[in-house]
């Protein structure tokens, strides 16, 4: 937060960094392209060649009234339930493929004494499980069709998200939110819950700090009712108007669009890179699987973490969600939800 304060006052103020850090999508272009203070990368993009190296998908989401606006440096995954396929084998289930399915299993797992078959952490992991469960309800199509006004928040539809939600979260702990999302995590290596629903940093931090191998010491599987859907955030970096270096900051650019730069980040990060044609062999069990996914399946934007929805209504997402907690009434957040895409402009 302290760095957004920082980076506001020397936009506004005249003094614009040569590039900066936004997650790709509507967090830069809500706030700095609408305000004409980017420049746009259409020429870059096409001078390099990439077009045709990022998903047509990705090149959606980092466009805007005809412009493309920044280059990703790589790609994580939202949508991505993880388990410890020792104790599953343990328990006799298998990775629920729908969300229905997954409340049979929590069902099973509950009376074979495990008391939070999901484990949850702090709050905003629960936005996370939120959009996992929303793409799983509605389906790609729908779920892009609440970031352009073409589905409400309030369409019956979209109400039903809040229903299966409060459902999924029954299968949670209640200790959520004491807790961090690698303690969470932590539960299911360890055999205290069977599921976690997380974006891929999970894998980095298993296979990094807690040592264990992709496949064996943890599975993945997509987040249910969402196999074919790639649900991604993207570090980028974009070219503000006015700054001092501009040559040095498109050799930045293209440093960070380029094979070698992706390839060379990326597989330290535990993430893969938004091209195409990046060199496998450098990648993980996980990552090399994610990258197979990247190329052929539907992708859609974050709404956690930036992707779809300008700041100002992933800002108070947090209020939706406490008015569900509070009353799990699935119509009143719904109403609130579209409420505040509303006032965010959404569908405008």
């Amino acid at each position: 937060m302290n760095a957004r304060a920082v980076l506001k006052t020397r936009m506004l103020g005249g003094d614009p960094p040569d590039s900066f850090q936004v997650h790709a999508g509507q967090e830069l272009i809500g706030t700095w392209v609408v305000a004409d203070r980017m420049e746009d990368l259409t020429g870059l993009y096409k001078s390099e060649g990439w077009l045709t190296k990022f998903p047509k998908g990705l090149i959606d989401l980092l466009s805007y009234k005809g412009g493309i606006w920044s280059v990703p440096v790589n790609i994580h995954r939202s949508n991505v339930l993880w388990y410890n396929p020792a104790k599953l084998r343990e328990w006799g289930v298998t990775p629920p493929k729908t969300w229905d399915e997954f409340l049979a299993t929590c069902a099973t797992l509950k009376g074979k004494g495990i008391e939070a078959p999901l484990a949850l952490g702090e709050n905003w992991t629960q936005n996370h499980l939120w959009e996992s469960v929303a793409l799983g309800v509605l389906g790609a199509d729908d779920w892009s069709a609440l970031w352009t006004g073409k589905l409400k928040f309030n369409d019956p539809k979209a109400v039903k998200v809040w229903d299966t939600f409060g459902k999924v979260l029954d299968c949670a702990n209640k200790d959520a939110a004491g807790l961090s999302w690698q303690q969470a995590t932590d539960r299911v290596v360890q055999g205290q819950s069977a599921f976690n629903i997380m974006g891929d940093w999970a894998a980095g931090y298993m296979t990094t700090t807690l040592k264990l191998k992709p496949g064996e010491g943890f599975g993945w599987a997509p987040s249910p009712g969402t196999a074919g859907t790639f649900m991604m955030l993207s570090d980028s970096f974009g070219l503000p108007k006015g700054i001092k270096n501009r040559t040095e900051a498109l050799n930045w650019l293209k440093v960070l669009g380029s094979r070698e730069g992706q390839d060379a980040f990326n597989p330290l990060k535990g993430s893969i890179a938004a091209r195409t044609d990046s060199d496998l062999s450098k990648y993980n069990a996980y990552l090399q699987s994610a990258a197979k996914d990247w190329k052929s399946n539907k992708i859609v934007g974050s709404l956690v973490h930036g992707a779809v929805a300008p700041e100002s209504f992933g800002g108070q997402f947090g209020t939706v969600m406490e008015i569900y907690l509070n009353g799990k009434n699935s119509k009143a957040a719904a109403n609130a939800a579209q409420a505040i895409a509303n006032q965010a402009g959404i569908g405008r």
